[in-house]
């Protein structure tokens, strides 16, 4: 084996390690508790949002690895179309419905 193949080997192993204690460390730290304090109860309520925007924003904002914040970009108009839709309505189904119609309509169009 090659250093740069036991280099990242030991990369992967460390990171997964970490991780894993990461989450036991949850697991045991509210096993001990009655109930979760509110400050934390708080801060766990923001986790899946800043996931989702993580997730989608650089697929709206990127195009070819580079910055396109512009009415020519047909995601971020589909994106902020079904930002609409999922504001109004809260209804996952037709959040994605209607950005991914409005994509595609934008890409059959231009």
């Amino acid at each position: 084996m090659s250093a740069e193949a036991a280099l990242v080997w030991t990369a992967v192993v460390a990171i997964t390690v970490g991780t894993w204690a990461f989450r036991v460390s949850f697991v045991f730290l509210f096993g001990y508790l009655e109930e979760v304090p509110a400050w934390v109860d708080r801060t766990l309520r923001y986790i899946p949002p800043a996931i989702i925007a993580a997730i989608i924003a650089p697929q709206l904002l990127l195009v070819d690895g580079s910055l396109a914040a512009s009415p020519a970009n047909e995601r971020l108009i589909a994106g902020a179309a079904a930002f609409v839709v999922a504001w109004y309505t809260e209804d996952i189904l037709a959040t994605i419905v209607a950005g991914m119609a409005v994509l595609w309509g934008l890409v059959f169009l231009l």
